[in-house]
């Protein structure tokens, strides 16, 4: 059953913590954050409107401690929604020193199963010009901070990865694009309209996309002369980054690597 997120409860689950910044500690290097663990507590931050098209749209925020300015980040869910693991994902990056703004692509539903979250994929791809609206407007919310540097990334994995890919080409508001194993484009020149460099974390062993398919990304934003740190790891397929405790012998050591290498990008890209 596709779960429906009324907007009373979305709006209780974060009482009390609405104003707070994210209590936790940034990650050492060579550690992964407990989010990707499987480990994380509870969601830390506040259900947020930021798409004024929408109200049924119904965002998460997590914040640093600390004066700032900081650099902000867009999360974009996999196909399943906005769910927990996204949000504490958004808590690690505001440990780190980002404000962190998980979008909502569903209108606050979520699913569990391929033959839940697949036709919540199918409708929310069915409009491209709203899904870039509704990332838009949360970089348009992020930038209206007066806690930031300016400077906005997003990124995304697997449904997401595609989604940030895309918003990346039908946008020139953001100022980066991580990927996490998502739909890519092989065509240098629809890729030359961003002016950014890219990041992407991808898997050996995924089919979605294939080792083949990274090779013919890569070398088309060469072509392009978009500069990109892109890294495919052995041992590993899709989903290993997010969802790190479903085969912590071979997903650890990868995982760890690329997110030291996302903390290095985003360091250089929007602090």
């Amino acid at each position: 059953m596709i779960k429906q997120i009324s907007l009373a409860v979305a709006l209780s689950w974060a009482a009390g913590v609405a104003a707070d910044p994210v209590p936790l500690q940034p990650t050492a290097a060579g550690t992964a954050p407990d989010a990707i663990l499987g480990t994380a507590g509870e969601p830390l931050g506040e259900s947020v409107h930021y798409f004024p098209d929408d109200p049924q749209t119904i965002g998460y925020l997590a914040e640093p401690a600390g004066p700032g300015p900081h650099g902000a980040v867009v999360l974009i869910h996999d196909w399943y929604g906005l769910r927990d693991r996204i949000r504490q994902t958004a808590d690690a990056l505001a440990a780190e020193g980002y404000v962190a703004l998980a979008a909502d692509m569903y209108r606050g539903r979520t699913g569990s199963t391929p033959e839940e979250n697949r036709p919540l994929m199918m409708e929310s791809l069915e409009d491209p010009s709203v899904m870039v609206r509704n990332l838009d407007a949360a970089v348009s919310y992020l930038k209206a901070r007066d806690d930031i540097t300016g400077k906005v990334a997003a990124m995304g994995w697997c449904y997401g990865g595609g989604v940030a890919l895309s918003f990346a080409l039908g946008s020139e508001n953001h100022e980066g694009t991580a990927i996490f194993y998502g739909r890519l484009v092989d065509d240098p020149e629809r890729l030359k309209s961003i002016h950014h460099e890219i990041y992407g974390t991808f898997g050996q062993m995924d089919t979605r996309p294939s080792p083949e398919e990274v090779h013919a990304f890569v070398a088309a934003m060469r072509a392009a002369g978009i500069d990109n740190d892109v890294h495919i790891y052995d041992d590993v397929g899709h989903g290993f980054w997010l969802y790190v405790e479903q085969d912590p012998k071979n997903r650890l050591e990868p995982a760890i690597d690329a997110w030291d290498r996302l903390k290095a990008y985003l360091e250089r890209t929007i602090r």
